[in-house]
């Protein structure tokens, strides 16, 4: 068999871990993502400019600190958020959370190649060329798919070469609205929400959250790669901070000033039809490609077969029902959405309370009632209690239930698998490792 490159089966070792800079790009490219723009023009058209940067702070901190966490488990673990699920979900049950982010990625990979693609068509047709919407859906499908196939190399590629196109391309489109718009700054700091879009500001604080949650639950497949925990943490608070400010701004002045969501169609609006056409593909491609990989994670979690094979199996699933998921599936996406915090709840729980003392153990639990179950109310908790944001709701009760129902279903060394049964065997590290982890700490 193939070397795992990977390590869909296992945790990274030390010898394949990367510094802050490969990291950063990865984790940057990931945050910049379209959908994230439709939410910056909501909050942009509901609050008031002062209510605007408070809710993306207070928003962003929070989701921040959830990503963080789940970064700072991998990089101790070096396992991916599907190993992770294992060892509290058990191996036969960890099939849930790898099943539910599977499919939900998959369906955002249709939902951004078809992104990517109607604009394509819509500007082409502006300039006189009419193009059948199949080859951009299937033009895109195959750029992304073929980074997501051979891994983090070609994601760190991908986002090395995006992420300063991204930034350079929103940087100059965000200076030109003020060049071309002497008393933007005044129109700005002067607007005042009203009607039906006027959104107080823990609805703006919700949507926040809502944007990206789903997908930081996938850190760990990312950043178990991060040499150190350090790198790991600094990377993933910075990029959320980062990335989604970004996105939610571009939207926010995008759809002030000329009416849409996306800087892509900005950029367009601004005279500058190539740069949007560029902007629109790396923007969309650095997540999805990311989407894919991890979706291709899960389902050789659940199956066994390799990663690399899976993920050509999901993006062409993807770009086949592309246009079919753009029209139908982004409410049924949503509601799917939910259904993901509580996971990461349940992980955390077992990282940082039931094996504290121990946290790179990787017994499997014969038993994954606890997890399961805190899951699932965690996700009814998350649907149907209104009150507060939903998203924190749902993560909660997951955590509290989790270690709850591990006391009263019998701990994990009552129902430790045999060592063979275990998901990855993590390297145990030299004396001069562990002094400088020590430093680390």
């Amino acid at each position: 068999m193939a070397e795992d490159h990977d390590y869909s089966q296992s945790n990274v070792p030390q010898e394949q871990r990367r510094g802050f800079w490969a990291m950063f790009v990865v984790m940057l490219g990931f945050t910049f993502f379209s959908a994230s723009m439709w939410t910056g023009t909501t909050l942009g058209n509901g609050l008031t400019v002062s209510k605007f940067f408070l809710a993306v702070l207070l928003g962003n901190l929070i989701l921040g600190a959830y990503t963080s966490a789940l970064a700072y488990m991998a990089s101790s673990t070096g396992l991916s958020v599907h190993l992770l699920a294992r060892r509290s979900f058990g191996k036969r049950g960890s099939a849930l959370p790898s099943a539910i982010l599977a499919i939900t990625q998959i369906g955002w990979f249709g939902v951004g190649v078809a992104m990517c693609a109607f604009p394509i068509v819509t500007y082409l047709k502006e300039k006189g060329v009419e193009c059948n919407i199949w080859i951009p859906v299937i033009i895109s499908g195959i750029l992304f798919t073929t980074s997501a196939y051979f891994g983090i190399k070609a994601l760190t590629i991908v986002s090395l070469v995006a992420v300063p196109a991204i930034a350079i391309g929103g940087g100059f489109s965000a200076l030109k609205v003020f060049c071309d718009n002497p008393d933007a700054w005044n129109t700005l700091k002067n607007f005042t929400p009203s009607g039906d879009s006027a959104l107080t500001l823990s609805a703006a604080v919700a949507l926040t959250i809502g944007s990206f949650i789903s997908g930081g639950t996938c850190t760990p497949d990312f950043v178990r790669f991060a040499k150190d925990r350090r790198i790991a943490v600094s990377t993933t608070a910075i990029a959320f901070f980062i990335g989604n400010s970004l996105m939610f701004l571009f939207g926010a002045v995008g759809g002030m000033f000329y009416k849409t969501n996306d800087i892509s169609n900005v950029l367009v609006a601004q005279g500058l039809l190539i740069p949007g056409i560029i902007v629109l593909t790396f923007n969309i491609w650095t997540t999805n490609d990311n989407a894919l990989y991890t979706s291709g994670l899960g389902l050789a979690n659940i199956t066994g077969f390799p990663k690399k094979y899976l993920v050509l199996i999901c993006g062409t699933l993807g770009t086949i029902f592309a246009v079919t998921l753009y029209n139908n599936f982004c409410g049924y996406l949503n509601i799917l959405n939910t259904f993901i915090p509580p996971v990461g709840a349940v992980l955390m729980a077992d990282f940082f309370v039931v094996r504290r003392k121990n946290i790179k153990s990787n017994a499997v639990p014969g038993n994954g009632k606890p997890a399961i179950l805190a899951w699932a109310i965690g996700t009814l908790v998350a649907n149907f209690v209104q009150y507060g944001f939903k998203a924190i709701n749902g993560m909660i009760v997951a955590f509290i239930f989790y270690v709850y129902f591990v006391k009263v279903f019998g701990g994990l060394k009552e129902t430790e698998a045999p060592a063979e049964e275990a998901p990855a065997e993590v390297a145990q590290p030299s004396n001069d490792e562990e002094a400088k982890k020590e430093e680390v700490k």
